[in-house]
C-alpha cells in the first residue's frame, strides 16, 4: 500500500476531487476512508495536485475533508485456478460468497479476495530446472474442470529468467511457491499459482496476433451461413428492447464451439441479469453433459449499481478472457450491453465537464469502443499453439435507431453486424436478425455463390412483397409471386430456428451445409404453376416438410424418410394431381 494520501475537496455524484501530495498514476486505485468504511475508487484524471476519481460504491455518507489512501497499484484482477464457475461483480468480488457472509443486501465498502487460499490444486510441472522462460511461458498445470489450467510466468516479468527450482507433482495452495526463477541481473522471483494484472492493459505475452479465418460455429443457421463470426473475431448485436438479444446470447454461449464463455452483464436490467444467474447453473452443457457454469464466468453489474462499476465489469471480463486465451483455449466473451457501458462513460464525462460529442457522449467514445474490441483476436503462443478470444457485444439503441453514436461507433470496428429487427420479433421470427440489413466480413462455412443466391432471393422476395402491398396479389405476375414465395420459404425453413427444441436449437455445420444445399436447389428450380393458388399450396406443403425435417435428428431414419418426402414433392410439382393432393394434405 502506498504512503500517499489525499483529502476530498469536492463531490459530484460518484466522482470525487482529491487534493494530494506526492506522485500518483492514471488508473491508480484509491480508498475513501469514511465512517469506518473503505470505498474503492480509481483515478481517471489528474490535473496538477488534483485527482478526479470515480468511486465504485454509493457515495452516500462521504463528505468533503474525508481522507483518501492511494494504493500505488492500478485497478487489477487476480488470475489463477478457480475462476471458472464464479459469479463476480465488476471488481471481482464473489457475489455468492458476499451474500453468504452478509445476506442479500450487500454492504458498502466490502472487498473479498477473488480466489480463496483454502483450495488445493494438483500441480504437474512442465518446465525443468535450468529452462529459460519469459512472461506467459508455462511452468506447469493444474486440472480445472475439463481443462488444463496452465500456471504461467507472470505477465509483468519482461526479462528472460532461468528456472532455479520447480516443485514436483503434488497438491499445493494457490499462494504457495511452485517455482523460483532468476533473471540475468540476479533478480529472484518466487512464482505462485496466482498473480494480479491491470484490467486496462491488454495481455500481450504471445508471439504474434494473426488474422482470424476459421469460422466460429455457433450452430445458429442464420449466423453460421449468412453472417458468420470467426474465431478471434468481433461482432455486435444491436436491437430494440424485447427483440431477443439476451436469448440469442444465451443460445450462443451454450452451443458455440468454444472452450470458455465469459459473460459481462454490464448495466442490464436487474430482471434480465437475475434470469441469467438462475438459468445458467441449470443449463446442461451439450459438450460435457454437466452444468454449463463449469466452463463459464459471469461478471455481474446491473443498471441499479453505481455507473462506474459498469466500466470496470467490461474490462474485468476482457482480462479474464485474455488470460484463458493465453492457455491456448478458444474463449467467447459476451458483453450485454455496451450501450449501458457507454452511458456510464457519458455520465462520468459530464461530471468531468468535458466538451461533449454527439448526443452528449464523450468525444473519445469511438476510440474507447475500438480499444475494447481490439482486445479480441487469434494469437500464436510461444509454444506454437494458438488461442482465440472472440468478442460479441449487444447494443441497445433507443427505439432501435441504428444511427445513434454507440451503434455507429461499434459498426466501424466489428467484423460482423447482426442487426435485430422489431418487425421480425413482432412477427415471432426468431432469431430476429434482419437478413437484409446484417452483414459479415468473415468467411462462411457455405460456398459464396450459394449464399449470394439466397441473399438475392431474399432481396427480390422483399421487393415483390412491398409491391404487393400496393397493387395486391392480383396485380402481381405469377413469376414475381413465385419469387415472393421462394423468399418466404427460405426465411421460414432456414433463417428461423426453434431455440427451445433439443434438435432445432443447435444445427451442426455438416447439417447446415447439407440442408442449405437442398434449400438452394429449391431456389434454383424453375417452377411452373397455372394458378397462384397452386403455387401457394405447393410452397405451403414444401415449407412444412422442411420445418418438420429440422426437428429430425441428423442422419436418423426419420431424417432420411423426411428427405425422401421432400424429394418426392419436388419431383411431382408439375403434376397437377400431385399438387392438388399436397394442397389437400396441407389443408
Amino acid at each position: 500500500m502506498s504512503s500517499h494520501r489525499g483529502e476530498i475537496v469536492a463531490i459530484n455524484g460518484n466522482m470525487i476531487t482529491v487534493k494530494f501530495n506526492g506522485d500518483i498514476i492514471q488508473n491508480e486505485v484509491g480508498y475513501v476512508l469514511s465512517r469506518g468504511r473503505r470505498l474503492k475508487s480509481e483515478v481517471i484524471k489528474i490535473n496538477g495536485d488534483r485527482a478526479f476519481m470515480q468511486v465504485f460504491e454509493y457515495t452516500k455518507g462521504i463528505s468533503v475533508g474525508d481522507e483518501v489512501e492511494f494504493s500505488g497499484e492500478m485497478l487489477s484482477v487476480q488470475l489463477g485456478p478457480g475462476l471458472l464457475t464464479q459469479i463476480y461483480d465488476g471488481l471481482q468480488n464473489s457475489l455468492p460468497r458476499m451474500a453468504e457472509d452478509h445476506g442479500f443486501f450487500l454492504p458498502v465498502g466490502v472487498e473479498l479476495d477473488a480466489l480463496t487460499g483454502d483450495d488445493k490444486w494438483e500441480f504437474t510441472p512442465i518446465a525443468d530446472k535450468g529452462d529459460t522462460v519469459t512472461a506467459g511461458d508455462y511452468l506447469g498445470w493444474v486440472p480445472e474442470g475439463i481443462f488444463e489450467h496452465k500456471i504461467m510466468v507472470p505477465f509483468y516479468l519482461r526479462e528472460e529468467y532461468t528456472v532455479q527450482e520447480i516443485k514436483e507433482k503434488g497438491t499445493y495452495g494457490i499462494n504457495e511457491t511452485v517455482a523460483r526463477i532468476k533473471s540475468a541481473s540476479g533478480e529472484q522471483v518466487d512464482v505462485t499459482m496466482n498473480f494480479n494484472w491491470p484490467v486496462k492493459i491488454p495481455i500481450s505475452a504471445y508471439r504474434e496476433k494473426v488474422q482470424p479465418e476459421e469460422p466460429l460455429i455457433t450452430k445458429i443457421r442464420i449466423i453460421d451461413t449468412l453472417f458468420p463470426v470467426a474465431k478471434g473475431g468481433t461482432y455486435c448485436i444491436p436491437g430494440p428492447f424485447g427483440a431477443g438479444k439476451t436469448v440469442l446470447q444465451q443460445l450462443t454461449s451454450r452451443y458455440a464451439e468454444v472452450d470458455i464463455v465469459i459473460i459481462a452483464a454490464c448495466g442490464e436490467r436487474a430482471g434480465e441479469v437475475v434470469e441469467t444467474l438462475k438459468e445458467f447453473p441449470e443449463l446442461v452443457d451439450p459438450r460435457t453433459g454437466k452444468s454449463l457454469m463449469e466452463r463459464t464466468i459471469i461478471i455481474c453489474n446491473t443498471s441499479s449499481m453505481p455507473v462506474a462499476a459498469r466500466e470496470s465489469s467490461v474490462y474485468t471480463a476482457t482480462t479474464l478472457a485474455e488470460y484463458y486465451r493465453q492457455m491456448g483455449l478458444d474463449v467467447l466473451m459476451l458483453a450485454d450491453s455496451t450501450s449501458r457501458w457507454a452511458q456510464a462513460m457519458r455520465e462520468i464525462s459530464g461530471r468531468l465537464e468535458e466538451i461533449p460529442g454527439e448526443e452528449a457522449y464523450p468525444a473519445y467514445l469511438e476510440s474507447r469502443i475500438a480499444s475494447f474490441y481490439e482486445r479480441a483476436g487469434l494469437v500464436e503462443l510461444a509454444d506454437g499453439g494458438r488461442g482465440s478470444l472472440t468478442i460479441g457485444g449487444t447494443v441497445s439503441p433507443a427505439g432501435g435507431n441504428f444511427e445513434e453514436p454507440v451503434t455507429q461507433g461499434t459498426l466501424k470496428v466489428v467484423g460482423a453486424f447482426h442487426g435485430l429487427s422489431r418487425e421480425r420479433s413482432d412477427a415471432r421470427k426468431y432469431p430476429s436478425i434482419d437478413p437484409l440489413e446484417s452483414w459479415s466480413k468473415y468467411k462462411s462455412i457455405i460456398e459464396e455463390e450459394k449464399i449470394a443466391r439466397a441473399k438475392e432471393t431474399l432481396r427480390k422476395g422483399q421487393d415483390v412483397s412491398q409491391m404487393m402491398k400496393v397493387v395486391g396479389e392480383e396485380g402481381t405476375s405469377i413469376e414475381d409471386f413465385i419469387v415472393y414465395l421462394k423468399g418466404e420459404f427460405i426465411d421460414a425453413v432456414y433463417l428461423q430456428q426453434d431455440g427451445f427444441d433439443k434438435v432445432d436449437a443447435a444445427t451442426k455445420a455438416e447439417r447446415q451445409k447439407y440442408v442449405f444445399a437442398k434449400v438452394v436447389e429449391v431456389l434454383d428450380k424453375d417452377f411452373s404453376f397455372r394458378e397462384k393458388s397452386d403455387a401457394r399450396d405447393f410452397f405451403y406443403a414444401l415449407r412444412h416438410k422442411f420445418i418438420d425435417w429440422n426437428y429430425k435428428e441428423w442422419e436418423s431414419e426419420g431424417f432420411k424418410e423426411q428427405e425422401q418426402g421432400i424429394d418426392s414433392l419436388l419431383k411431382g410439382e408439375n403434376n397437377e394431381e400431385s399438387v392438388h393432393q399436397n394442397s389437400e394434405h396441407s389443408g
